[in-house]
């Protein structure tokens, strides 16, 4: 029987073959470990920051809170009954839809046609960029302002030109934010100035990416500009698309700043967002248990939003 003779060349070889073994699974469990060291900072912060304040959110949410946390009644679902029953809360959920649907409606319209203007480039066109982008760099609390003294009634520029082009007398102004008819459409303004820079950003890096050769064959076949833009820019930035409303949708939700700044909430709560009610609840009326069950609901059907367009686009 034949006997296979073991070199030193052979011992050698299996000796570093299994130290290579035992060294990737050394190097495996320790890169475990490491990224597991960078993520917990990050992660207790998620703890600290997110976690922590959405558990105490709704856990305030079951008790009757006295003003400073002095006390605290248990009463079940008691505050998101009277949510649900409280004509407030039902006008605040519709006025918030109205501004997410209109604001959001318009700021996705301007900002695709803004973005495909700017595809082209002629001369000029980045000082025009620039221009159109600049609302970016001012704070929405500023903005408010700034739309608030330009919708006054007596001195705001926007009457002064109604009346320089003739659509108002003299004699006449609109009271933009004192007038329960205008006080929602002219937050919706303020936000579609501030917000449409953002969309027509996200649009313009989408149509930049589209092949030329779509365009050149859109070209050869004799389509016009309206066609390019129905059969190749919007197919082609559908995820583009889809990110900035599920991004404005929940952003657009919760605005608070621009509000307070130009109504807060007035007249009678014809502007007044589910934001603006749960802090009036909570820090003028100190209502800290009911504000905690309008702040539940109000997370529960923004992630309810999120997971919904997020499985419609997964499906797609």
């Amino acid at each position: 029987m034949e006997q296979k003779t073991v070199t030193s060349g052979d011992r050698l070889n299996q000796y570093s073959s299994g130290n290579m073994r035992k060294t990737k699974m050394l190097s495996s469990t320790f890169s475990k470990k490491t990224l597991c060291l960078f993520f917990l900072p990050a992660g207790l912060f998620m703890a600290a920051f997110l976690l922590f304040p959405l558990l105490k959110l709704v856990y305030d949410s079951f008790f009757d809170v006295g003003d400073r946390y002095d006390g605290r009644t248990f009463v079940g679902l008691k505050n998101y009954i009277k949510a649900f029953t409280s004509h407030q809360f039902q006008m605040d959920s519709w006025n918030t839809l109205v501004y997410v649907v209109v604001a959001v409606g318009v700021e996705t319209i301007l900002g695709l046609a803004l973005a495909v203007i700017l595809t082209n480039k002629y001369k000029g066109f980045k000082a025009i960029r620039t221009f159109i982008l600049s609302p970016l760099m001012i704070a929405p609390l500023v903005a408010g302002l700034v739309w608030k003294f330009m919708l006054s009634g007596q001195f705001g520029i926007v009457n002064v030109l109604l009346v320089r082009i003739g659509l108002l007398q003299s004699t006449d102004s609109i009271l933009w934010l004192s007038d329960s008819r205008f006080a929602l459409i002219s937050c919706i303004i303020a936000d579609v100035w501030l917000t449409t820079p953002f969309m027509m950003l996200m649009f313009l890096a989408g149509i930049q990416s589209i092949p030329d050769s779509l365009y050149e064959s859109a070209s050869v076949e004799g389509a016009n500009k309206w066609q390019v833009i129905i059969h190749i820019i919007i197919p082609n930035i559908r995820g583009v698309l889809f990110s900035a409303l599920v991004i404005r949708v929940i952003d657009a939700a919760r605005t608070f700043d621009i509000i307070w700044a130009m109504t807060q909430g007035g007249p009678q709560g014809s502007s007044e967002l589910l934001s603006v009610h749960i802090y009036k609840m909570l820090q003028r009326y100190g209502d800290v248990g009911y504000a905690s069950a309008m702040a539940v609901i109000f997370i529960v059907v923004l992630i309810a939003i999120t997971l919904m367009t997020q499985l419609k686009k997964d499906k797609r």
